[in-house]
C-alpha cells in the first residue's frame, strides 16, 4: 500500500520525518530512478526508493535505548553551531538512532532514542497524549502560581492539556513534579514562566510508565522488551 515518502524513510530508520522532508525538498531522494518532491507516495518493496543513490529498506530489528542527557548537549544529530550533541553519547549503541522528542541544551534527564520511525510517531503526536514527568527547581510565588499551572493555559494559541503539578519542596527555591501530555517547544519552562516562575533546573524522569531511575548522567542502556511492549501499548 504506497505511503507518504516522509514516513517511509522515517521507517528505514533515515531521517526523522521532518528530516526527510528536508532530503525531499532538496531532490536528494528518487523513487524508480525519478526525483520525489514533498507529498510523493510509494510502495516500499514495490518501489526502488533511494537517498543519495543508496536504496532503502526496513531494518529487520530496530534499536531502542534510554539516555541520560545531561545539561549542556543539544539534542539533535548534528548542530550548525557546533555545540556538543547527543550523537556523541550514544555513538557506540552500534547503530544510527534518532532522539524521540527534544530536551533543550539546558534541560536533563530522560531521552529515547531509536531507528524506529513508527513508535517515534506515537510518542511524539498530540493525540496519544503520552505522559512525560519532570522534576522542576523553581524561584517565585508557588502558591500564587499553582492555580495558573493547574488551570486552562495556552502555548502559542493551543489550548494545553491539564498539567499535574505537585509540590515537592517549597523555599527560595522550590521543588515541583509536573506531568504534561504534549510535547510543545520548552513547554515546561515557558508555562512557568507564565506563572511567574523561573525555572533553575529542568529534569525528566519518566515518558509513559518508563523511568529513568538511576541510569547515570551521560550514560545509555537498550531497553528492554517489556519496556519496549510497554512504549508501544501504553
Amino acid at each position: 500500500m504506497p505511503e507518504r515518502l516522509q514516513k517511509i524513510l522515517s521507517a528505514c530508520g533515515v531521517a526523522s520525518r521532518r528530516q526527510a522532508e528536508t532530503l525531499l525538498s532538496a531532490g536528494r531522494v528518487t523513487v524508480n530512478g525519478s526525483v520525489a518532491s514533498l507529498g510523493d507516495q510509494a510502495e516500499l518493496g514495490k518501489d526502488v526508493i533511494a537517498v543519495d543513490g543508496t536504496a532503502l529498506s526496513l531494518p529487520e530489528t530496530h534499536t531502542y535505548l534510554m539516555l541520560h542527557k545531561p545539561r549542556g548537549y543539544v539534542t539533535t544529530l548534528s548542530d550548525e553551531k557546533g555545540r556538543k550533541t547527543v550523537k556523541e553519547l550514544v555513538k557506540d549503541c552500534g547503530v544510527r538512532v534518532y532522539p524521540i522528542g527534544r530536551l533543550d541544551l539546558d534541560s536533563e534527564g530522560l531521552l529515547l532514542l531509536t531507528d524506529d520511525g513508527a513508535l517515534a510517531h506515537r510518542l511524539t503526536h498530540p493525540s496519544h497524549e503520552v505522559e512525560k514527568t519532570y522534576l522542576v527547581w523553581v524561584q517565585g510565588d508557588v502558591e500564587k502560581a499553582l492555580p495558573i499551572l493547574l488551570g486552562p493555559m495556552r502555548l502559542d494559541g493551543v489550548l494545553l492539556s491539564p498539567a499535574q503539578v505537585q509540590v515537592r519542596k517549597q523555599g527560595e527555591t522550590s521543588l515541583l513534579s509536573i506531568v504534561i501530555h504534549q510535547g510543545k517547544n520548552r513547554q515546561v519552562r515557558r508555562v512557568c514562566a507564565q506563572a511567574g516562575l523561573h525555572v533553575t533546573r529542568l529534569k525528566r524522569t519518566a515518558v509513559g510508565a518508563l523511568r529513568l531511575g538511576d541510569l547515570e548522567k551521560g550514560k545509555w542502556r537498550f531497553l528492554t522488551q517489556e519496556e519496549i511492549d510497554g512504549l508501544k501499548q501504553g
